[in-house]
């Protein structure tokens, strides 16, 4: 049974969605599972080995021209080819960062138009090179991609499963009348999916309600990490206390509400320090800069490390180096890796009190829930763990523990791979009672 398992690159950008896509399928492969993973838009960055296919389909930049140009929807096979080139698409963040809400709002509503909309050539190359595979299953990356579910069912007579990514942060944000018509396209064209694939029980309910997606469909399959990469060290990290943030740097991750309470614990005397670590696109070097001002201004410059972007080993290293990880969100977070991650390597998190957090701290035990947007509950949360070296270790242990015995990604691989067996013999189980989707709080 082959599985085509589409994946939406992120311009060159560490994105959760394509770390988890690429993760999945990898994982697969060495199961032994016959998965072929193909990138959209732009190839997928991943701080592991990239399993996916060298072409891109659904190339970002001939979307985007045929979106606005009925010129380059006719334009000859070499220039689309050139167009879709993997080394002209991973500079696409640049192309991509400077265009507007409502040139984005177009588009996403043009991509949710599928065979009806301005994208056509381009869902036909899509279906094209599928059909090619031969697969008994598709996977498609994010709702946004709604509109290549009917024509994929239609050419290949197979069924068509779609991951929920959390797209709502992003649909959320459209302007009018685009987030009007996005959501009533996702509502026409999510009866087409066979399945949804939520990675917390929280965005399964949230996805279901929020866009109108049929609950009978609505599965989760928890995530997985490869957990032995993640090694707790033997000794502890030296005083002073480190908070580490390891998140894209912008204001809806709260990094500035993190520096904030940073500066707090300084002032009030605290022997701390803060690292931070993350990918900083163009759109937000302004922010970046406000808040390195603002520390400086306070004299904390010497107190912060702006480590960047990491690798996979300058994360296991940044992890390795921290007593806890905070990342106070703004938004509700859909998934949440880097907690993952960091209880993995043996660091407790304090994290908002919303999204998937309450849920990951609930099922690993591996740290402690602050009032969102409360900045003195988040001092009060820090300085606790900071305080109480006891309370860390065991938040720490309980945390690894329950990662290494429940959110591997060999687990998450066989649980994925039971849906699509069930999925392709016209059996698509209900949700079982840990997986069903349930309110957050």
């Amino acid at each position: 049974m082959r599985i085509v398992y589409l994946t939406a690159g992120a311009g060159g950008m560490y994105c959760g969605s394509c770390l988890h896509d690429n993760r999945m399928a990898a994982t697969l492969i060495e199961q032994g599972r016959d998965v072929v993973l193909l990138p959209l838009y732009t190839p997928p960055r991943t701080d592991e080995v990239d399993v996916s296919q060298g072409r891109v389909f659904y190339g970002g930049l001939n979307v985007y021209l045929q979106h606005t140009s009925a010129f380059f929807r006719h334009t000859p096979r070499f220039l689309s080819r050139l167009l879709d080139s993997p080394a002209l698409l991973r500079n696409i963040g640049r192309f991509a960062s400077g265009t507007s809400a409502t040139a984005l709002g177009a588009l996403t509503v043009s991509v949710l138009e599928g065979e009806d909309g301005p994208l056509r050539r381009e869902l036909e190359r899509l279906v094209s090179g599928v059909r090619q595979l031969r697969p008994a299953l598709v996977h498609i990356p994010n709702l946004m991609m709604l509109g290549l579910v009917r024509r994929l069912k239609s050419a290949l007579g197979v069924p068509v499963l779609c991951t929920l990514s959390g797209e709502d942060i992003f649909l959320d944000a459209l302007p009018e009348p685009y987030r009007a018509d996005a959501f009533e396209l996702i509502r026409q064209r999510a009866q087409d999916v066979d399945g949804f694939v939520a990675l917390t029980n929280y965005y399964a309910a949230h996805a279901a309600a929020h866009f109108a997606l049929p609950r009978d469909r609505v599965h989760t399959v928890r995530m997985g990490i490869r957990v032995n990469d993640f090694v707790r060290s033997t000794v502890p990290p030296p005083p002073p206390f480190v908070i580490g943030y390891l998140a894209r740097i912008c204001p809806e991750k709260g990094l500035d509400d993190l520096c904030h309470a940073f500066a707090r614990l300084r002032e009030a005397g605290r022997d701390c320090r803060l690292r931070i670590a993350g990918y900083l696109g163009p759109a937000e070097r302004a922010f970046s800069d406000r808040v390195c001002a603002e520390l400086s201004g306070r004299g904390l410059a010497d107190a912060c490390d702006f480590v960047g972007e990491v690798d996979r080993q300058g994360k296991l290293d940044f992890l390795r180096s921290l007593h806890v990880l905070a990342v106070p969100t703004r938004y509700r977070e859909s998934k949440g890796y880097s907690v993952l991650e960091a209880l993995a390597s043996g660091v407790p998190a304090a994290l908002p009190h919303h999204g998937s957090f309450p849920e990951l701290i609930e099922e690993t035990g591996g740290g402690l829930l602050h009032e969102p947007g409360n900045l003195g509950d988040l001092v009060a949360t820090l300085s606790q763990l900071m305080d109480d070296r006891k309370l860390r270790d065991r938040l720490a242990e309980r945390g690894r523990a329950a990662v290494q015995a429940s959110f591997s990604a060999t687990r998450s691989a066989e649980q994925v791979w039971r849906l699509y067996e069930q999925t392709v013999q016209g059996n698509a189980p209900q949700p079982d009672r840990d997986a069903r989707p349930r309110a957050g709080p």
